[in-house]
């Protein structure tokens, strides 16, 4: 049935990604800090006042990039795989 709507709407493409990809990790990471820094506690009168916010914060992010650095270890990440492994594999 899925293949069938999608032959009758050639507009949509379905991209399937990872859920652990590591980029992905990133972006959310951008996406938290947008909110932390200026979402959460701000008041928005209207969706224009919103998209102002965010332009902002962009321009202002963009004057002096910083790029995300990864702080876990090879090792740990592998250890952390092997520990959601082996619960997975376990019986609750």
């Amino acid at each position: 049935q899925v293949r069938e709507w999608l032959a009758k709407n050639p507009r949509i493409h379905l991209h399937f990604t990872p859920t652990s990809a590591s980029w992905l990790n990133l972006v959310e990471r951008f996406f938290r800090d947008l909110t932390d820094d200026q979402l959460r506690r701000g008041v928005f009168r209207s969706v224009g006042e919103l998209e102002e916010t965010i332009a902002r914060y962009l321009e202002q992010r963009n004057a002096t990039p910083k790029p995300y650095r990864w702080t876990a270890t090879s090792s740990a990440i592998l250890e952390k795989v092997a520990k959601a492994k082996d619960s997975l594999r376990s019986e609750h």
